[in-house]
């Protein structure tokens, strides 16, 4: 088999973690979190059943971000490690105070990842870096005080796992959102266990409908939302619009009579000859107007006058 100069392609299931607000606490706070991060990593790989110990990772005090070796269960990752990781943050938490509690923001993605000599390089590490710091991703876990854990996942996860089926989570849990930063636009699901990711404030525009598996399962309601808003404000068709409706009878009573001057037009032929009467004074009705105008046909001497609006 050939290979080019980069050598083998694979794709690896990589994962990256931050805590919250690690630099805006004390040593003695950092020390803390720097000794539970790991501890409670470990314990949800175990009880996914993951061999975090064969993980190649790359911690940074109040981070990580682990390559996983090929073939390892992506399964296992997305929902039973986030399930368990979330319960031991919350059994970290449950006796401290709200500004000594451990919150976590994850990223998983399963993406194209080669060995460096600092590490991994290529765009797999490089989209989960820019996932995980995203605004949005933190936003979540801002906007929901008593959560622990916010969860991103990118397309090939959550289109291929998540959407098809294959964990016990609903594709509905889960929150598409834009994600930009630095050099990297792309898309990723949020979920925030205990929350309806869908009614947090995130101050980012939603993606537009048709743009990916979570918006095209999101299309019926804004299909309805569009139709219940343009049922409610706006003209009716065949109306004449808000003015025409404002001016009620008088408005109404003018058509007929422009329709029996076009109708005697017509069948005058080439000889009738049309002139303009002067402008009738507007007929108003509740702060509304319409104007009205008067016009003259002449027929074999006789004038048939109608009035249009």
């Amino acid at each position: 088999m050939s290979v080019g100069a980069m050598g083998v392609f694979d794709r690896r299931l990589l994962l990256a973690v931050d805590a919250r607000g690690y630099g805006s606490v004390d040593t003695a706070r950092q020390r803390g979190i720097q000794t539970a991060l790991p501890r409670l990593l470990s314990e949800a790989a175990e009880a996914a059943g993951l061999d975090r110990a064969s993980w190649v990772r790359q911690a940074a005090g109040d981070s990580e971000f682990a390559v996983l070796p090929t073939g390892s269960d992506e399964q296992a990752l997305v929902e039973p490690f986030m399930r368990r990781l979330n319960a031991g943050l919350r059994a970290h938490n449950r006796d401290r105070v709200p500004g000594a509690r451990l919150a976590l923001r994850a990223a998983v993605h399963f993406g194209p990842a080669s060995e460096a000599p600092s590490g991994f390089a290529g765009p797999g590490p490089v989209e989960i870096s820019r996932i995980l710091e995203s605004d949005p991703l933190r936003r979540a876990l801002a906007a929901a005080p008593d959560a622990a854990l916010a969860v991103a996942l990118t397309a090939p996860v959550f289109t291929e796992l998540v959407a098809q089926g294959y964990t016990n989570f609903r594709p509905e849990e889960f929150r598409e959102v834009v994600v930009e930063k630095k050099e990297y636009r792309g898309r990723a699901w949020l979920w925030v266990p205990g929350y309806d990711v869908h009614a947090l404030d995130l101050g980012n525009p939603e993606p537009g409908v048709g743009s990916g598996a979570g918006a095209g399962a999101r299309a019926g309601v804004g299909a309805s939302a569009s139709a219940s808003a343009g049922a409610g404000h706006g003209p009716v068709p065949g109306s004449g619009g808000p003015a025409a409706q404002a001016a009620g009878p008088a408005a109404q009573t003018a058509e007929p009579a422009a329709r029996a001057a076009e109708s005697a037009a017509s069948a005058a032929g080439p000889a009738a000859q049309t002139a303009p009467a002067p402008q009738a004074e507007p007929v108003r009705s509740g702060g509304d107007s319409v104007s009205t105008h008067l016009y003259g046909t002449v027929i074999n001497g006789n004038v048939v006058f109608g009035i249009s609006k």
